[in-house]
């Protein structure tokens, strides 16, 4: 990997993607496992994939003393291998253990005049094919489908001499998220159930983490990222009743097997009757070998037969998805439902991880709207954003009526954000991580702190506290009263910016709206902030709200 500014493959750059990678994969986990469904729906494959990317770290942060940056890039990369290897659980985690060893050993052979792009693509293309031979039928609509894609992708831009592995990675990632989308269309069982691949919305995520540390951007989680990227999940995936298939196999039977490398075709050959989904990997006298079977006896008397077999793991199926059943009836975890203004908004919360309600001027939600969000979330554990004034009331109205007919299977808090600005700001604190009231408590200072305004253009005659007004002229807004009223929408908002300000900050947000389609004047106001104020960061989005040509919060 190359970083934005040295442009070489170091071991800094793997340590920070291995972090970045299994952070990722732990916020994204739950939504993960919700997905899968196929090859059976044992609801595990993103905690399976966690797991596997978490055990390489950890092995190559021990390899590394610790996380020593300068330690030997090659013995680190054989340890991340290893790893992974190691710590493969389930049909998805072994097969992510064989691309990730692809991709380290393709690193540890790069020559010192090899152009990173190059490298990076290849690695990605070998990580692919790994991953086929790998398996012993190969289906389309799985991680599979989704690393080709990337790695195609990877390599058609890698043929630009200018090209860097920055590039070749948001290429990449693109690609797979974009291959992801469209695997509904190539299995009928995702088709179904109305979600997008399990194992390759693991993989996307692994990739967008790739990105993150190539590119520099701020590495966000994936359950409270504005503008990072995740697939939605049309409708809950359905938990399976009776037998799982007409015919299937009831046991998944996974070990590691010690065992010379000419004994692994003959091994092959003997499982691949006995059941389905048999992935054998590995390489130099270690594999991690996984199969589906009814006579898990005869699974394992194929390793033994084949060399060593030890940390023999059976799942009966049946049970798993009992299990899954009975978590998928019980309320988990801890949602966000936000009231959004806008489209723009509304995807920015949506990013976020939050259950979006529509509201904004003239849209705003009934009680009933936040009542079916809050209970319908299926979470234990809500968080409410309504983003205006007026809908403060009615959504305290809704979390006490969820509360009063859900009894002890849920909490509910209202964080009463005036502004949708600070519900943005809120929501970007949201750390699941933490406790439910821990969470509420940092959420609902930092809207507290958010000082917030807006512009917007007089529909009337009226008398405000800035003065008088005519239809046309146009009032700046700050913490819900008219502040400033002006002609030019510009001069206007860089007034309120300016006031806003006048007590310090660090961050400013401006959110350009429905009549701002190209973002001009949002981008026009960011400029006036870093001229102005060039001490203080700034962001813009495209809300796509209503009557409010700009939206502004400063933190």
């Amino acid at each position: 990997m190359e970083t934005p500014r040295s442009g070489t493959i170091t071991l800094g750059v793997v340590l920070r993607f291995v972090d970045i990678a299994t952070d990722a994969l732990a916020e994204a986990r739950e939504e993960i496992d919700a997905l899968n469904v196929y090859p059976v729906p044992d609801g595990d494959t993103g905690t399976n994939m966690y797991l596997t990317v978490s055990a390489a770290r950890d092995a190559v942060r021990e390899a590394s003393g610790g996380g020593d940056p300068d330690a030997d890039l090659g013995t680190a990369l054989a340890a991340f291998s290893r790893g992974a290897l190691l710590g493969a659980r389930g049909n998805s985690g072994v097969i992510l253990s064989e691309m990730l060893g692809a991709i380290a050993r393709r690193i540890s052979r790069s020559a010192p005049d090899e152009r990173n792009a190059l490298v990076m693509a290849d690695a990605l293309v070998q990580a692919t094919d790994a991953s086929y031979a790998a398996v012993g039928t190969p289906v389309e609509g799985t991680m599979l489908t989704v690393s080709r894609a990337a790695s195609e992708a990877a390599a058609a831009a890698a043929k630009d001499p200018g090209v860097r592995a920055r590039d070749v990675f948001t290429v990449a990632a693109a690609a797979a998220r974009e291959a992801l989308a469209r695997t509904p269309e190539q299995l009928q069982a995702l088709a179904d159930a109305g979600v997008v691949d399990a194992g390759g919305r693991g993989l996307s995520v692994i990739l967008d983490a790739a990105e993150t540390v190539l590119t520099g951007r701020r590495p966000v989680p994936v359950t409270a990222p504005i503008g990072s990227h995740q697939i939605p999940i049309p409708h809950a995936a359905p938990v399976a009743s009776g037998d799982l298939t007409p015919d299937g196999p009831s046991y998944e039977v996974m070990y590691l097997l010690d065992a010379q490398d000419d004994a692994i075709p003959g091994l092959r050959s003997t499982l691949g009757p006995l059941g389905d989904s048999l992935v054998v990997v590995g390489g130099e006298g270690l594999w991690n070998v996984h199969v589906h079977v009814d006579d898990v006896g005869a699974a394992i008397e194929a390793g033994i037969e084949a060399g060593r077999p030890y940390r023999v793991r059976v799942t009966h199926f049946a049970e798993q998805v009992a299990e899954t059943r009975q978590r998928a009836n019980a309320r988990t975890g801890r949602r966000i439902v936000a009231v959004a203004a806008g489209p723009g908004l509304r995807l920015l919360f949506e990013e976020a991880g939050a259950v979006v309600v529509p509201g904004g001027p003239g849209h705003r939600p009934s009680t009933g709207q936040l009542l079916e969000a809050i209970t319908g979330c299926g979470a234990a554990e809500v968080i409410v954003l309504p983003n205006d004034h007026d809908s403060v009331r009615v959504a305290q109205i809704a979390a006490r009526t969820a509360e009063a007919d859900l009894g002890d299977a849920v909490r509910v808090a209202v964080i009463p954000t005036q502004a949708q600005v600070t519900g943005l700001a809120a929501i970007a604190v949201h750390e699941p991580g933490r406790s439910f009231d821990q969470d509420v408590l940092e959420m609902t200072a930092t809207a507290r702190h958010a000082r917030q305004g807006a512009v917007t253009v007089a529909a009337k005659q009226a008398m405000t506290m800035a003065g008088p007004c005519e239809p046309g002229d146009v009032l700046g807004v700050i913490a819900g009263d008219f502040a400033v009223v002006g002609q030019d929408l510009y001069d206007v908002a860089t007034d309120v910016l300016d006031r806003l300000l006048g007590g310090g900050g660090e961050l400013v947000t401006i959110v350009g709206g429905h009549g701002d389609p190209e973002g001009s004047l949002a981008t026009r106001c960011a400029g006036y902030v870093e001229e102005h104020h060039p001490a203080v960061d700034v962001v813009v989005y495209d809300g796509g709200q209503e009557r409010y040509p700009l939206l502004m919060s400063v933190e």
